[in-house]
């Protein structure tokens, strides 16, 4: 049985899709414990409804990153996880603690990798008058936002579309495609050749 941690800052929505998901499915894992950087946290609540560990490391009782990120990998470490999943964790990792977790650190970020990566990504693709935009599940990497790509699903930008109604239906997408790229990562369905993930059984990448 694989062991699922998950980190996040805020509500966790995607965290909770994984949550659901990974219970009506049946997978061979379970969440072992949801970990946020904000002890106000509303994701933290949905865990602990559910009988999952929540856990906070406040950022802000820490001096620099380095501190925070050993903290943070010390607490993670104690779930022993098989799979660490970021969903809305926002906060930039060191590159100690990107190398301590690597092949097993996962995050989704809401552009078509490798457009658009880092903050405002909907703005700058409805700015740069991109017809496509969507989300990519990604191994993490010392590069931010510039890891191997596990998965993408892609939505028609619209006539009219403003930043928060682009993101929306992205966030729609997200909410199938994440789960459904952890569950190959824990049924080992994935193989990493240089830059490039195969699925081994040839199931869609694109949603």
């Amino acid at each position: 049985m694989k062991r699922i941690v998950i980190l996040i800052s805020g509500r966790g929505s995607n965290m909770e899709a994984i949550v659901q998901a990974c219970a009506a499915e049946g997978w061979p894992a379970r969440v072992a414990a949801v970990i946020s950087n904000r002890p106000d946290a509303a994701g933290l609540a949905f865990a602990r409804e559910r009988g999952i560990a929540a856990v906070a490391v406040d950022h802000k009782r820490f001096d620099d990153r380095e501190a925070f990120d050993a903290e943070l990998a010390s607490v993670i470490e104690g779930f022993q996880p098989d799979v660490l999943v970021l969903a809305g964790f926002m906060r930039i990792l060191t590159d100690g603690f990107v190398q301590r977790f690597a092949g097993r650190m996962v995050n989704v970020h809401p552009s078509l990798l490798p457009a658009f990566p880092g903050l405002h990504t909907h703005r700058r693709a409805i700015e740069s008058g991109c017809k496509l935009a969507g989300a990519t599940v990604h191994f993490v990497t010392p590069a931010l936002d510039h890891g191997p790509i596990i998965a993408q699903a892609a939505v028609p930008v619209l006539p009219g579309d403003t930043e928060a109604s682009l993101s929306a239906r992205v966030l729609a997408r997200e909410h199938v495609m994440y789960p459904r790229a952890v569950r190959w990562l824990v049924q080992d369905q994935l193989r990493v050749d240089g830059d490039v993930v195969m699925h081994t059984a040839g199931e869609s990448q694109l949603l």
